[in-house]
């Protein structure tokens, strides 16, 4: 069976935040170059879906609420919801945080019928988590994934044994994974519109057209996979990505953001005490279309600096005719760090050089496992908070204050318009509501800046009923942007 939790982050969040149940929500950034990460059902409904830009989703819903990410929350939940699935099934594949494959022939002696198994699973998922997913159940592991997606959200479909031929027949073939835009283009020439379509042309003929998938595609359409519910892999890939706060075409700032993702990479490298042997980038253009280079190297590396310097040849490689719009640094290839290797006899001359960078790196690790991410970071991806004025001016100084708002201030609808204001303003921070019934916020930037915050506190949102503001002097701290706090 494929278990497939239901807009898993999105569904977390109106778990956890009463005020966005049954609320068009996504779960991204709020910038307006962010892109939807998940959006509840409600949000559906308007056409919005993941991957879309969040500017093209407010076009669709204007009452959107946007609730940024919080990954440490939702892989703590995925773990949970891996750890249920277990308790059916030993065989289990996390495929991603929020589905997986699970074996469950011979569990029908202790459980039940795989139906019954099913129900278990989601009920016992309901129960703990109050989170709902839906399950596809059929004898081959393609077909089960389908299945999952064929009564969405929180439904069952079973695909038996008998059935398969007939499903299979009239199965689209944009549903099975890898046909996609290209490959559609090649089923239209061939009047392909159907699984069972496939079965018309032999093996060989598939083959000369489309390769190794041809072939797939042909051994799917008579229900025949081998692949099986595999445990404890090893991950294939690791990657960052991010889309840039605006287009851009100078080769510096290009450069900033591949050594960013290279160090975010190389963190998750070390973390998981894996080394790469394969280093790729991505480069997505303003006109969304997009390129990728890769490379294997000699090496098995896992510190940014070595990961950054094969991406960097990797981008010299791309021509730049365009603004670009997303830059990501990919490694694949994956081993585990203490895998035996073949040692050489006369070690190349930067060895040294690459061993003293996994240690400074290591030793960066500690400290943001200590005291957070903010606290180190290269001089050109961590300017100066204060920077001096022209000849003769004196220091720009950076301010910081928290504020108290008693009164109707509470709700989802107050909090999205003090970051609105913060964002125009330019303040960085944070807002959210406090158990006793008031809004804690936090303002930093120059003393303007401020300045215009706090007066904004006093009138507050529309709707709103400010009672008291009351304000006090912090030390500046590590905030990047301004967020809505939960």
């Amino acid at each position: 069976m494929h278990i497939d939790m239901d807009a898993f982050f999105a569904s977390v969040e109106q778990r956890d935040n009463p005020a966005l149940k049954n609320k068009p929500v996504v779960v991204c950034g709020n910038s307006p170059r962010a892109v939807v990460s998940t959006a509840s059902y409600e949000a559906r409904q308007f056409g919005i879906h993941s991957a879309m830009p969040l500017f093209q989703a407010r076009q669709r819903c204007s009452h959107l609420m946007v609730v940024p990410g919080n990954m440490k929350k939702y892989a703590k939940e995925s773990k949970k919801i891996m750890a249920i699935i277990s308790q059916f099934s030993p065989l289990v594949e996390p495929v991603s945080i929020d589905e997986a494959y699970a074996d469950i022939t011979g569990c029908e002696t202790l459980f039940g019928p795989p139906r019954t198994i099913a129900m278990k699973i989601k009920q016992a998922i309901l129960t703990q988590l109050s989170l709902t997913c839906s399950i596809g159940i059929a004898p081959k592991k393609f077909l089960a994934k389908i299945a999952s997606d064929m009564n969405k959200p929180d439904g069952i479909t079973h695909i038996s044994r008998e059935q398969m031929p007939g499903v299979l027949k009239d199965l689209p073939i944009e549903k099975i994974s890898g046909v996609g835009t290209h490959a559609m283009k090649q089923m239209g020439v061939l009047n392909i519109r159907t699984l069972g379509d496939v079965q018309r042309f032999d093996a060989q003929f598939l083959s000369r057209k489309m390769g190794k998938f041809g072939l797939r595609l042909c051994a799917l359409s008579h229900g025949i996979d081998d692949t099986c519910v595999q445990t404890g892999t090893l991950r294939k890939s690791i990657s960052s990505e991010t889309t840039l706060p605006s287009d851009i075409s100078d080769f510096q700032a290009a450069r900033e953001v591949l050594l960013a993702r290279s160090r975010r990479v190389g963190r998750d490298l070390r973390k998981k005490n894996l080394v790469c042997s394969s280093v790729s980038i991505k480069i997505k253009f303003f006109d969304f279309t997009q390129t990728t280079k890769s490379r294997k190297i000699p090496d098995r590396i896992c510190s940014g600096e070595a990961i950054f310097h094969h991406a960097l040849s990797l981008f010299t490689q791309v021509s730049l005719k365009k603004k670009i719009r997303l830059i990501g640094v990919g490694v694949s290839h994956l081993q585990s760090a203490d895998a035996p290797v073949q040692m050489e006899l006369i070690q190349p001359p930067d060895h040294k050089t690459k061993k003293q960078w996994e240690s400074v790196d290591r030793a960066v690790d500690s400290i943001f496992e200590k005291f957070g991410r903010d606290m180190v970071a290269p001089a050109v991806l961590k300017p100066l908070i204060e920077k001096p004025l022209a000849k003769g001016g004196k220091m720009s100084q950076t301010q910081c204050k928290k504020v108290l708002i008693s009164g109707k201030v509470q709700g989802v609808f107050f909090r999205m318009e003090t970051l609105k204001a913060a964002q125009k303003i330019g303040v960085t921070g944070y807002v959210k509501n406090r158990a006793n019934g008031s809004v804690e916020a936090v303002f930093q930037g120059t003393p303007d800046q401020v300045a215009r915050m706090e007066k904004w506190c006093h009138t507050g949102a529309p709707a709103s009923r400010v009672d008291q503001v009351v304000t006090e002097d912090m030390p500046p701290s590590d905030y990047n942007t301004f967020e809505i706090r939960y």
